[in-house]
């Protein structure tokens, strides 16, 4: 493992105000490989961001296959060269327009997945340790990413500031979601930095005491 601190940053993108996250290992500011995750719909914009800021994209993670996460995956990946991650679970709206509603906003949008990763499976990238978290219930493929070293969980939809996903779009799920989040996610330690999709920052030990929905 590379020596330096964990670090993150955001943007907000596009109709829906989707946040955008990128996290890195500090280095020399030259070129220094970061992970994207959910690059919203704006590839490029994220792109030339994070080249003034010395960063390269590295691997691009996906939480899960909502239109709002996933229109500017195409075109980070062409400005980068990066692979694209996500749940194996997730295939099917990784796949169908109708099912991760890029149909409905009229643009119907794929994303080809070059790696599709295991609940709990733990993997390396721009000199990070990862863990890949299946949540269901937003979506039946959502899943969060896990950085223990840092104590960061980058949930997606499935958990926000004392609120929850919707799980009224195809293959959502109430109950299945409320068991992601309390078997899950609630076992991680409640000093956890909880980064969502959407919304403000959190902790597990915050939710845990306040979320209305849990």
């Amino acid at each position: 493992m590379a020596n330096g601190e964990v670090k993150f940053g955001a943007f907000t993108l596009g109709m829906v105000q989707t946040n955008c996250y990128y996290v890195y290992r500090e280095g020399d500011g030259k070129e220094t490989p970061c992970i994207v995750i959910d690059p919203g719909d704006l590839g490029s914009r994220v792109h030339e961001e994070l080249a003034k800021r010395g960063l390269k994209t590295a691997l691009i993670l996906l939480t899960h296959a909502h239109f709002d996460h996933i229109l500017g995956v195409d075109e980070l990946r062409k400005l980068s060269g990066a692979e694209v991650w996500g749940s194996e679970e997730e295939k099917e709206l990784f796949d169908d327009p109708s099912l991760n509603c890029s149909s409905d906003i009229g643009r119907p949008c794929t994303v080809k997945i070059d790696r599709y990763l295991k609940d709990l499976e733990t993997f390396e990238a721009a000199g990070l340790t990862l863990q890949t978290i299946s949540t269901p219930g937003h979506t039946k493929g959502s899943c969060c990413f896990y950085i223990k070293e840092a104590n960061l969980l980058f949930s997606g939809d499935t958990l926000f500031a004392e609120s929850v996903g919707r799980t009224d779009l195809p293959t959502g799920s109430m109950s299945a979601q409320v068991r992601s989040i309390k078997e899950k996610l609630f076992a991680l330690p409640d000093d956890t930095l909880v980064l969502s999709g959407h919304t403000g920052e959190t902790t597990i030990g915050h939710e845990k005491k306040y979320n209305p929905f849990l």
